[in-house]
């Protein structure tokens, strides 16, 4: 399979499981859409979990891995940026593929192996260059928690503020919540 032909298997899913959500997700709704055989995805993916992992992973909005602005906030910062731009779009999808992690522990592992792990490693290297900078004193104990933070501001303001987060709102969280935390070690 071509790059090309895998990524465009990974956008199809993608825009299946916004229409219908990853309980009512098949793969033979995939294979039509995509029109490919239904064999070709469980050859490439083994299943559905690991197909919905590669898809979000292969259609994330940033590659954390190549932000390098010279500094942790401006690290921080364009990241959510990303993460704003694309919050009203992600935030339902996100949202329901957390919850959809309860029932399915498949789910749950391909997300951490395919995605969460991998983008945590890149989170993590924006304090490890801080630290190497002298931007922060050492590693904070905070910077296991930079993912969690990050991604409960994306999921929780609609909850709690009714609005989606935008880029004002994550500079106030990065300034006022995140980089404190980082800063005390």
């Amino acid at each position: 399979m071509t790059p090309e032909r895998e990524l465009e298997l990974l956008t199809t899913t993608i825009e299946v499981l916004r229409e219908v959500g990853y309980d009512a997700l098949t793969m033979d709704a995939v294979a039509a859409r995509a029109r490919c055989s239904k064999a070709t995805l469980y050859r490439q993916w083994q299943g559905k979990p690991r197909l919905v992992a590669a898809a979000l992973y292969a259609t994330r909005p940033v590659d954390a891995g190549a932000i390098d602005t010279g500094t942790l906030r401006g690290d921080l910062l364009a990241f959510a940026g990303t993460l704003a731009d694309q919050a009203e779009k992600d935030t339902p999808l996100i949202a329901g593929l957390a919850h959809a992690t309860l029932a399915d522990p498949d789910l749950a592992r391909a997300l951490r192996e395919t995605l969460i792990e991998p983008e945590s490693e890149h989170l993590a290297s924006f304090v490890h260059r801080a630290v190497a900078r002298g931007e922060l004193p050492d590693r904070s104990a905070a910077v296991a928690f930079l993912p969690q933070l990050l991604f409960a501001a994306l999921i929780t303001r609609p909850l709690f503020e009714g609005a989606y987060v935008d880029a004002d709102y994550l500079v106030g969280f990065i300034d006022s919540a995140v980089l404190p935390a980082l800063r005390n070690s």
